[in-house]
């Protein structure tokens, strides 16, 4: 999917990556996991195409191309972030957001139709992330948990290559998390390749098979996932003393 080699990237005044490298293949279910400021947002917007690397420093492709259009993103990935939560209106029906994503808008624009054919898939992308029973209500009465995964939905209505989650609970309930974090998991079962960034290492899923480290613009560590997700580890990223327990698959870390 990505093939960033020797990369420097510069947000403003800031050199965010300096000679990054970093392969993830499509279908691989990865998690990017750092503290803030670690550089996970500018790995999404150098995905995204908001930026771009330094030229004639590196390289970097996007399935294989060295330059994609956000036309040829939408068809090869789905992206949910937070911010999506306010870019729709509260009297939008939640079936109409779902159906935005075929064509990378926020909210149904005037003439804007939709063939059976679309419906069809908006509704199956809704019954993968088990909301489809409320695909007549107004968004502004759904959870915060129910919005994140119609926001789901619509990243998976035109099928994506690879589904790109990030910081998946923020701001959502203990209930509201749970469900989402059981909807991504049954994703990743049926072979959904799922790419998950978060400064939370409780909301990596026992179906995560690689976690990169990062800490300030670099890699600390990248592997499989006990390997990466270790006391000494954990502790040199965040700067804290941590304790590392595993139980169902699910890593936890609490103070030393």
């Amino acid at each position: 999917m990505l093939e960033l080699e020797n990369v420097t990237v510069w947000r403003g005044d800031n050199k965010v990556f300096d000679g990054l490298s970093l392969r993830i293949e499509t279908g691989e279910k990865i998690a990017v996991l750092g503290p803030n400021g670690a550089g996970k947002s500018t790995l999404l917007a150098l995905i995204s195409g908001d930026i771009h690397p330094v030229a004639d420093q590196g390289s970097s492709r996007l399935f294989g191309e060295e330059y994609w259009s956000l036309y040829d993103l939408r068809e090869h990935v789905g992206l949910v972030t937070p911010e999506q939560h306010g870019l729709f209106a509260d009297d939008e029906l939640t079936s109409d957001v779902v159906l935005t994503g075929l064509h990378g808008t926020y909210g149904i624009t005037r003439g804007q139709t939709f063939t059976a054919a679309e419906k069809r898939r908006a509704w199956r992308a809704m019954k993968a992330a088990g909301v489809h029973e409320l695909m007549w209500r107004d968004y502004g009465e759904l959870s915060s948990g129910e919005r994140r995964r119609f926001l789901l939905a619509r990243a998976l209505v035109h099928e994506p290559e690879m589904l790109i989650f990030d910081e998946p609970t923020t701001s959502l309930d203990l209930p509201g998390a749970w469900d989402l974090i059981e909807v991504v998991r049954a994703l990743m079962r049926n072979g959904t390749g799922v790419m998950l960034v978060t400064h939370d290492v409780r909301e990596i899923p026992p179906e995560i098979d690689r976690v990169v480290l990062m800490k300030k613009g670099r890699i600390l560590a990248d592997g499989r996932k006990r390997r990466v997700l270790t006391a000494e580890q954990l502790g040199a990223c965040y700067g804290v003393e941590v304790r590392v327990s595993w139980k169902d698959g699910f890593c936890a870390v609490r103070p030393a």
